[in-house]
């Protein structure tokens, strides 16, 4: 990386971290959703929106001023979310089955979209961190057919590398429309791209045994981008 480029990738942090602290948000990664939101139109007023990944709720801030009063937001994570007014948060793993129906009970039906800021511990190794980071857009796509409204829409993040196709192809076989968008809140040498889906189409079954699970599932971290 050159000296001119990592001078803008930290000025343009830097940027989005001062503004998220002056306007009150958890983390720059609110604008990201915000634009990702003004480009393709995601949020409705009363929507219900599910965030996997949610802490520490720079997303679910957005999601909440965004679908209004009438709206339903709810936040699941491993760690716990400091409390936001009007959302409620879980504590729990999306992979676990007991998170699925306290999610379900509390969404008192299914969500109009679900969103996920997810990515693993990275370990240094890209290859690595691309295939776990794959494997968590994969769960979550599990996750949509079990909670997410028939034309919903997901919005997820992902880092590039050889197998983006594998999950480009998958949720094609899920979603209407599948489009690429990287916000300019993101790090101009950032590998993480977001995936917005819409007119989501249930499957019967749902399954991730195209992506093996890691043995060790303390190596994931579920989380957002923060501050």
């Amino acid at each position: 990386m050159s000296m001119h480029v990592r001078w803008l990738d930290e000025r343009r942090r830097e940027h989005y971290h001062k503004l998220a602290k002056k306007e009150g948000y958890r983390s720059r990664a609110s604008f990201k959703i915000m634009q990702i939101d003004d480009h393709f139109n995601i949020f409705r007023r009363g929507n219900s929106i599910v965030d996997l990944g949610a802490s520490p709720g720079g997303w679910l801030q957005v999601a909440r001023e965004r679908v209004g009063a009438s709206g339903v937001v709810i936040g699941v994570d491993l760690k716990p979310i400091k409390p936001i007014k009007g959302v409620t948060t879980i504590v729990g793993d999306i992979t676990d089955n007991n998170t699925v129906f306290e999610l379900l009970n509390k969404l008192k039906g299914k969500a109009d979209i679900v969103l996920s800021d997810m990515a693993p511990n990275v370990t240094g190794c890209y290859s690595i961190d691309h295939a776990r980071s794959v494997y968590l857009c994969m769960s979550a796509v599990n996750i949509c057919n079990l909670i997410l409204k028939m034309n919903g829409q997901f919005v997820t993040k992902v880092f590039m590398g050889n197998m983006f196709n594998i999950l480009m192809n998958r949720l094609k076989t899920h979603f209407q429309s599948v489009k690429i968008y990287s916000p300019d809140a993101s790090r101009p040498t950032s590998s993480e791209v977001y995936i917005i889906s819409k007119g989501f189409l249930p499957s019967i079954t749902s399954d991730i045994k195209c992506i093996e699970r890691p043995k060790n599932e303390n190596e994931f971290y579920k989380r957002g981008d923060l501050l």
